[in-house]
């Protein structure tokens, strides 16, 4: 249950389509896709190489769109920045490159210029002139043209804390609610793919399927020792957890200690980083909550779900509850 290097999720998007749209001076051949056809081995995964061109490119992606019918579109750097712009899809755009135009002249990419992986058309140089800049400036003009409630519900921006290229997480959100943070630089590496991309691609599949996963609520009493670090084998457990519940973390309501709430708030943020983001719950009358399982250091009377006691004889570790859901399976 536990995520590793050679662990795959043969239900997640089953008999469906991911088209990948790469960034700049790439190819639909970059390690990306190699590595999600590897984790979503029961998943159709599309990468057209993109013509230099940005008008070319869109019209490309377009058609691909329509003939392909892809059920997701995932797009990085400037990847993400088409994706955004193929309206009518469910779409995730990661570190999406908005300002085009100036992040050529930021990072050096004008003049000759090398493709980090090889292309079907044999094409691996291309000059990158100011006239070509131009262009890229100017197709990012035309971004969040189109954007409406519906489309709103259907695209995700992923934002790397650490990104020392594009830094568009205020753009996007100035347009879409979906804009989640996470623990990583500009690269879609194969560490932000499986603890990052892969749940919310988990949470995208199951609104299309109208999937109910059973719910798991932890309390934040679980979650830290007494030096306010987390507790040994947490993050293995949540990580696991993840990929088969609903998880939420509860917190009391700010009216009863309004200086504790923004503290658990960005603890959490900051250990569990974007699948935890929008999962948190904050009340002060646990009983009423209507999940399966409560996660917490003491019995909650009234709670109509399964009670898990951490600490108990049954539950002393996290290692203990990992074992408890492993066998439960999803159940």
């Amino acid at each position: 249950m536990a995520l590793s290097h050679q662990h795959t999720f043969p239900e997640l998007m089953n008999g469906k389509k991911i088209m990948y749209v790469h960034g700049f001076m790439s190819s639909g051949a970059t390690q990306t896709v190699d590595l999600l056809q590897q984790y979503l081995p029961n998943t159709a995964i599309i990468a057209p190489d993109l013509p230099i061109h940005p008008s070319e490119a869109m019209e490309l992606l377009r058609k691909w769109q329509a003939d392909e019918r892809p059920d997701l579109i995932i797009g990085t750097s400037m990847g993400g920045m088409y994706t955004e712009m193929l309206y009518g899809t469910d779409r995730i755009c990661v570190n999406p490159a908005f300002q085009m135009g100036a992040t050529i002249t930021e990072n050096n990419m004008l003049g000759k210029q090398t493709y980090q992986h090889p292309r079907k058309d044999g094409v691996q140089e291309v000059i990158v002139t100011k006239a070509l800049q131009k262009e890229y400036r100017e197709i990012t003009e035309l971004c969040f043209a189109q954007v409406t409630p519906e489309e709103q519900t259907r695209v995700y921006g992923l934002f790397g804390d650490k990104d020392p290229i594009v830094h568009t997480f205020d753009i996007f959100a100035a347009h879409y609610p979906n804009a989640i943070p996470f623990h990583g630089a500009h690269r879609l590496s194969e560490k932000v793919l499986i603890h990052y991309l892969l749940p919310l691609i988990r949470r995208i599949d199951d609104k299309q399927e109208g999937r109910e996963r059973k719910s798991v609520a932890i309390d934040w009493t679980t979650l830290r020792d007494d030096y306010g670090t987390a507790k040994s084998s947490l993050q293995k457990a949540y990580k696991a957890l993840i990929m088969q519940y609903d998880v939420f973390f509860v917190t009391p309501a700010p009216t009863n200690q309004p200086d504790f709430i923004p503290n658990a708030q960005t603890w959490i943020a900051e250990t569990f980083s974007s699948p935890a983001w929008n999962c948190c719950i904050h009340t002060n009358f646990p009983q009423f909550l209507y999940c399966d399982y409560y996660i917490h250091t003491v019995k909650t009377e009234g709670f109509m779900g399964t009670n898990l006691v951490f600490g108990s004889d049954e539950f002393k570790t996290w290692e203990a509850l990992i074992t408890y859901f492993e066998r439960l399976n999803g159940q």
